[in-house]
């Protein structure tokens, strides 16, 4: 019943839009009567195509709104919490293990990759990519891979990240390396060339090259420690900063100490 309410709604209002239009071509018949009949199927024209666009640009609105509502759902489900023993949620779902929810979100993402056009199409099928990682790591590279050069440069930074994450978690170094290097020449706001420069250090710390590491760190801290906004005040540091400085603390001190001290505002209260 509710469904049918809000159906006549839109009914309604079409009707009282095309009744609307019809009222103005009858009142500029009435006025321009003996001027010719072309003029008034120009109009006549025009109006038509003012009700269609505004037709279009109502369903797409409501169509993406749809679609955006589908990909949360999915997800909402794709982050949702993994228990050995899951219990009720009001936050949502709970699986028994990655794979399991993996598995679910796939088959949400897919829906909605199936349904909906771009960009919604590739964003899910961004999501399904980073899903595979934990069922099929073979088929999730092949399509991250494919990912890294969509026309949507959001999707395709992130897709790149994803792959060389993926490669570094497979002891696959030297990929990985390459797309960090790729990633932090391109600075994007989704993946800044400090968050790349971070996982690059670690790589090379993970490859037993101490100095190449430690260089990354330092410069990655020491830049973040001398950031002035344009009045002149210090910029707040970014996570990927702080969780440099950890690791150059930890990977080498003496570095460490030769860095610029942090400003009042960046040491954390206790």
């Amino acid at each position: 019943m509710a469904k049918y309410k809000k159906k006549r709604v839109r009914e309604l209002r079409h009707d009282r839009f095309r009744d609307a239009a019809m009222t103005v071509l009858d009142r500029l018949g009435d006025r321009l009567e003996g001027r010719g009949k072309p003029v008034l199927y120009v109009l006549a024209g025009a109006v038509a195509i003012g009700i269609a666009i505004w037709i279009g640009v109502w369903h797409y609105h409501k169509r993406s709104e749809e679609a955006r509502q589908a990909l949360g759902l999915a997800i909402k489900i794709a982050t949702a919490q993994v228990s050995a023993t899951p219990a009720a949620s009001p936050t949502g779902p709970t699986f028994t293990s990655e794979q399991d929810r993996a598995q679910h979100a796939i088959v949400e993402f897919q829906k909605v990759a199936a349904k909906y056009g771009d960009p919604y199409r590739t964003e899910a099928r961004y999501f399904v990519a980073t899903s595979l990682l934990y069922i099929d790591r073979d088929r999730a590279t092949r399509e991250l891979a494919e990912l890294s050069n969509s026309r949507f440069s959001e999707v395709a930074t992130l897709a790149r990240f994803a792959l060389a994450q993926a490669k570094e978690a497979d002891a696959k170094y030297g990929e990985a390396e390459q797309l960090y290097n790729d990633l932090a020449k391109q600075n994007s706001a989704v993946v800044t060339s400090e968050t790349a420069n971070l996982r690059l250090a670690l790589v090379y710390q993970k490859q037993g090259k101490k100095k190449e590491a430690s260089d990354i760190l330092f410069r990655i801290v020491d830049s973040a420690r001398k950031a002035k906004g344009p009045d002149g005040t210090p910029l707040p540091q970014s996570a990927a900063a702080r969780g440099a400085a950890q690791e150059l603390q930890k990977l080498d001190p003496e570095r460490y100490e030769q860095l610029t001290p942090e400003s009042p505002a960046d040491v954390p209260a206790f």
